[in-house]
């Protein structure tokens, strides 16, 4: 593999990750449901991900379902050393592609164990609960499931957990059972309710890594942005990737795409230069109205 784009962060118990990651779940089809609409563009993202020196790659059992975790595998098995796919636990996916959370301590086993299947792995490198719905963090207690992943990290199954859409408290109730590696919440120019998680992040070696960097199902749309991205000649979307790597060293970003093109303009955003000027208008984005 080249470079690693972006650079890496280590968490406090030893994982390394490339800054600029690969979130894989656009590559299912329409509402993260079936097969690609291109197979071979599907697997061929995957490969230029990798082959661009990304070892950050996110998926779950739930994109597809079981979808996103076979391209994976038929595309990259037998895995490079030093990829880390980092995957998640927590939901289902019920009629009309809806989804269901589905935190039971004997389904999240399951779910381990299905993920191990489809990705043709005998032991998952990172396992992220999910919590909360896609975007709001509940207060939910979490030891009995955290506890229930614990376990199989106690049997070799799993290396290191994580949450994702967690809160604070939970971080700390999970920290009582087993190490935290990543926190994977909702993140962006626009929504920084988790500065003080990031922070907290930030200084207990944990690697923070927002979802939806450009804005998800809702892309980003701001004046401000689009003015900075015209005058350094660059995309908008590729601003706001790099104000994220700008933000905090804890930081490492999974932006998703089914187009290699797209990839490519993703992973450039590694190399996009911010001065503190322009970092000072980025970040009154979200705190301005019509900003």
């Amino acid at each position: 593999m080249s470079a690693t784009p972006g650079g890496t962060v280590t968490s406090a118990d030893g994982l390394t990750l490339t800054r600029i990651g690969y979130g894989a779940m656009q590559l299912a089809g329409p509402n993260v449901s079936g097969p690609p609409k291109d197979r071979g563009q599907a697997l061929a993202v995957l490969r230029a991900a990798v082959e661009a020196g990304v070892t950050h790659l996110d998926t779950a059992d739930f994109y597809g379902p079981a979808v996103v975790n076979e391209l994976i595998k038929e595309a990259l098995h037998p895995y490079p050393a030093g990829l880390h796919i980092v995957t998640k636990v927590g939901a289902r996916r019920g009629p009309g592609a809806s989804w269901i959370m589905s935190r039971d301590p004997d389904d999240l086993k399951k779910q381990v164990h299905e993920n191990l299947e489809h990705l043709g792995l005998d032991v998952l490198d990172v396992v992220n609960l999910r919590l909360g719905s896609h975007d709001t963090p509940n207060e939910e207690p979490v030891a009995e499931q955290f506890g229930a992943l614990a376990d199989l990290r106690r049997e070799g199954l799993i290396r290191h957990l994580g949450l994702s859409c967690a809160s604070a408290r939970q971080l700390t109730e999970a920290q009582r059972i087993a190490p935290v590696a990543t926190v994977q919440n909702l993140y962006n120019l626009a929504n920084r309710q988790d500065d003080t998680l990031l922070k907290r992040c930030e200084s207990e070696g944990i690697v923070f890594v927002p979802y939806f960097p450009l804005g998800g199902f809702d892309p980003l749309q701001s004046q401000t942005l689009a003015g900075v991205a015209a005058a350094l000649g660059t995309s908008a979307q590729q601003v706001a990737l790099a104000w994220l790597l700008h933000r905090s060293p804890a930081i490492a970003v999974i932006p998703g795409t089914s187009s290699v093109a797209h990839l490519r303009e993703n992973l450039a955003a590694a190399d996009l230069a911010l001065s503190p000027e322009t970092m000072a208008q980025l970040d009154g984005i979200g705190s301005v109205p019509g900003s």
